[in-house]
């Protein structure tokens, strides 16, 4: 009864307002509602995407529903709830992928390392990245800038020249190609077999590109944009057996962690040019063969809980270490860093850069945020059997399963 009785009165209040004050109160009426709405729908831009906005007119006699979201009970609940309070929009809010896209839903890193960001614009705060090769679910463009989704699940914006989109066939086919995979820190991808060659773009570890044909010492390679390269042989691995090899073992892990000791941090990075912090374990799993969720958020809802209530011992090498601060009754647990143990009292982590650091005051590279510590959380023993936690050999953009 007292929700008839609100939504009645929202109506009442709206048909004996001014033009002015009728398009204002149907304004904020609309924020409440959207607000509530993406509360229970897509509360975490990172995993879903609700966006709208409400066109009034200066009589407020013509009203529209503009947007886009890649949910779309979201969007009949919103326009449902606005019916209710009397606000009777047209529906112009575009469900995610774009029907503009055509058949191209699909897309595959063409850089070495690309930024994504949170809106469509290089003044907007940097997201994450992705690396060559790194297959992608185009969600709509605009204005040069291309809204993805990663293979981890990750929603934003990147420029659309970093991207070769392509249609699910095609897709398909680059897939499902032989590739080769970047296993050195760095090289370069030249015009010919020599490294005279003029160079046709760099490449970082990690980064993964079609084989077209053997060239002795190189091999003749095509990026994803169709381009075609050669590569100093020696600088790849056969991408099928490089991921058949990976074996995700404490020691490994710690091995491929150490490997990037001084490299720099960056807000947003998850490549070895540089990383933030969940970039880094990202990029250190993933070089073992594993996917993990993209922020230390995230990566702190998966895994094995680990006891750290008394002291370490329970730590074991590969541990993700959380830092940030503890639920309390008035605020929610937040967390805002992480680190991989590689056991006694030491971590590895990229704060300014990647480094070592101890949990142990006395140790001379004690970490100053030790007293933050919040949790540690298992990976290795949940890898599949975590939704955020998926081998790469198991993620059927890069295999068909």
């Amino acid at each position: 009864m007292k929700k008839l009785i609100l939504t009645a009165a929202v109506v009442i209040s709206l048909a004996g307002c001014s033009n002015e004050t009728k398009k204002e109160k149907t304004e904020a009426t609309f924020n409440d509602i959207f607000t509530q709405v993406k509360d229970e729908y897509a509360p975490d831009r990172r995993l879903k995407t609700f966006e709208a906005k409400l066109e009034v007119s200066a009589k407020a006699d013509t009203i529209v529903l503009r947007g886009s979201t890649t949910e779309p009970s979201a969007k009949e609940t919103l326009l449902a709830k606005l019916s209710e309070a009397g606000i009777e929009a047209l529906d112009s809010m575009i469900t995610l992928p774009s029907p503009a896209l055509g058949e191209k839903t699909w897309g595959v890193t063409n850089q070495s390392a690309v930024n994504f960001r949170y809106a469509p614009s290089y003044s907007s705060e940097s997201a994450t990245q992705t690396v060559m090769g790194a297959p992608l679910q185009i969600l709509e463009k605009r204005g040069g800038w291309t809204r993805a989704v990663t293979p981890e699940g990750y929603i934003a914006w990147v420029s659309s020249g970093s991207v070769a989109t392509m249609n699910e066939s095609d897709f398909n086919s680059w897939r499902d190609a032989q590739k080769v995979i970047v296993t050195t820190y760095y090289t370069l991808f030249r015009a010919g077999a020599s490294e005279s060659s003029a160079v046709i773009a760099d490449g970082i570890m990690g980064n993964i590109v079609k084989v077209v044909a053997a060239a002795g010492s190189h091999i003749k390679v095509m990026l994803p944009d169709g381009r075609e390269a050669f590569v100093q042989k020696q600088h790849t691995a056969p991408f099928a057996e490089w991921v058949a090899s990976r074996k995700p073992t404490q020691e490994n892990i710690i091995a491929t962690a150490r490997q990037f000791v001084g490299f720099p941090y960056m807000w947003g990075g998850t490549s070895i040019k540089a990383m933030d912090c969940s970039g880094f374990t990202k990029t250190v799993y993933f070089l073992n063969g594993v996917i993990l969720e993209r922020d230390a958020s995230q990566q702190a809802l998966t895994g094995e809980d680990v006891d750290i209530s008394k002291n370490f011992d329970n730590l074991t090498a590969g541990d993700l270490l959380f830092f940030g601060s503890k639920a309390t009754n008035d605020k929610k647990e937040r967390i805002t860093h992480v680190g991989i143990y590689i056991g006694g009292g030491e971590f590895i982590h990229s704060a300014t850069s990647v480094r070592i650091n101890s949990l142990i005051p006395e140790a001379a590279n004690y970490y100053d945020g030790s007293n933050r510590l919040v949790r540690a959380n298992r990976i290795l023993t949940k890898i599949d059997s975590d939704a955020g936690i998926v081998s790469v050999s198991k993620h059927p953009w890069y295999f068909a399963q």
